[in-house]
């Protein structure tokens, strides 16, 4: 059925492609295998179809392009556990390995679509003499890198192990509960903030190369660390309403971003899995209006545009997984079809004209059309969602072509599987508070 189409879609028309088969996806992996750092963004965390084909690209791009390394938008402390099983150092099978994820909401990377990805890591390393591992993007996790970290000092230094947790005690009355710490910088603005950085400073200036500790041991005591300062920066800037919060967030992920990088090496390449929020370029959408920045923005700044692929994806109507509240149940939400002159709505109309209900679209940075430059809204759904307000609360301003290097949109999409994992409520949830417009 011919369609007429408005000047949008018009534009759209001439850089989109039907997506049918992982074949067609080819000139998408082509172009972005050529740069040092991938993001693969998401429109929800909690859709089927889009872990599915990150985890397609993924495959691509680690078996075919050399890429070294998966980073998620997760803690790093789990995620470690992920990498330990993808380069065959533990036991624990994939479903043991993921029970490590206890943050709500854990259906984020406790699902089936993980399992089936990183078993397929864990097949590709044992096949390879050079190992590809996957890691930890985010700041949350306070109290388990402090337990990572003593941890790993004792195994080879106990004075210096006991030196860290006398810097660490300043916590220890919080009970391993974030809020409660959280909370109390209220009564003592000052917190433990002086003995987190006195406790990174002891790890960093400690040689531990001289202890006999591998190089990757002394990188995951070094990343908790780092982890444990900045949490509790994030946690005072959230706590006090200092919109900063975001930007010590984003922040810390690209310090982590650019860890991974001195760590894997000057030929490294690194893929990352987060929500579009994070993965689009800030400066293209009404983020940088509120003093906010992102990582695929900070990305492309500190790596220059042509060494950063970011590729957002979307859908107009279908089923995901989400909650009504912080810390409530698993739920599967009906997602309303896209709102009249969105991007979700614009896509929705060139599928039915190429009579496909998947597409990508291939942004070129060089020549960008001027329509596809123009702001328009574009759905972003988080943890926490209320189909019944989608129109008004989650959509974002986005110049499409400035956000992304390329899209793939899905018209219809599922929910993802999750795997059950439960959850401790003292701590604070994943993407908290920001989980209704991510």
């Amino acid at each position: 059925m011919t369609q007429i189409l408005n000047d949008y879609a018009k534009a759209l028309m001439k850089i989109t492609s039907p997506l049918k088969s992982e074949a067609d996806l080819s000139p998408l992996i082509d172009q972005i295998s050529q740069s040092k750092i991938v993001m693969l963004g998401e429109s929800t965390h909690g859709t089927n179809e889009f872990y599915r084909w990150r985890n397609f690209i993924s495959r691509e791009l680690i078996a075919k392009h050399g890429f070294n390394f998966v980073a998620v938008e997760g803690d790093w402390p789990p995620c470690q556990a992920l990498s330990q099983f993808v380069t065959h150092q533990t036991e624990e099978d994939s479903l043991g390995s993921l029970a490590h994820f206890t943050r709500w909401p854990t259906w984020m990377w406790a699902n089936t679509e993980i399992q089936d990805f990183i078993e397929w890591m864990r097949t590709h390393n044992a096949d390879m003499r050079k190992e590809v591992t996957f890691h930890g993007l985010d700041v949350y996790s306070l109290f388990e890198s402090i337990d990572e970290v003593i941890k790993s000092l004792r195994k080879v230094s106990p004075a210096i192990a006991q030196k860290a947790q006398h810097f660490y005690s300043c916590l220890a009355a919080y009970s391993q509960d974030e809020m409660s710490y959280a909370r109390s910088l209220f009564k003592i603005p000052e917190g433990c903030q002086q003995e987190v950085i006195n406790a990174l400073d002891l790890i960093m200036n400690s040689k531990l190369l001289d202890h006999g500790v591998h190089k990757n041991e002394i990188f995951d005591v070094t990343q908790n660390a780092k982890i444990i300062r900045n949490a509790e920066k994030y946690y005072r800037s959230m706590l006090f309403s200092d919109e900063n919060s975001w930007n010590v967030r984003d922040q810390h992920m690209m310090e982590t971003l650019e860890n991974l990088f001195e760590h894997h090496g000057p030929h490294a390449k690194g893929i990352i899995w987060a929500h579009n929020t994070h993965v689009g370029d800030y400066r293209a959408t009404d983020m940088a209006n509120r003093g906010e920045v992102n990582l695929g923005g900070l990305a492309r700044e500190i790596y220059g545009e042509e060494n950063v692929s970011l590729v957002g994806f979307g859908t107009n109507s279908g089923t995901v997984v989400a909650s009504e509240a912080w810390d409530g149940p698993v739920q599967i939400f009906n997602i309303p079809f896209g709102k009249p002159g969105s991007l979700e709505d614009e896509y929705h109309q060139v599928s039915r004209s190429l009579i496909s209900s998947n597409l990508f679209s291939l942004f070129d940075r060089h020549h960008k059309d001027p329509t596809l430059s123009s702001s328009i809204p574009h759905r972003a759904i988080g943890v926490v969602y209320h189909p019944d307000g989608d129109y008004r609360r989650n959509y974002v301003p986005t110049s499409l072509n400035n956000r992304y290097d390329a899209f793939v949109f899905i018209d219809e999409t599922h929910a993802l599987t999750p795997l059950g994992m439960p959850f401790d409520n003292k701590k604070f949830p994943e993407t908290y508070p920001f989980g209704t417009r991510l």
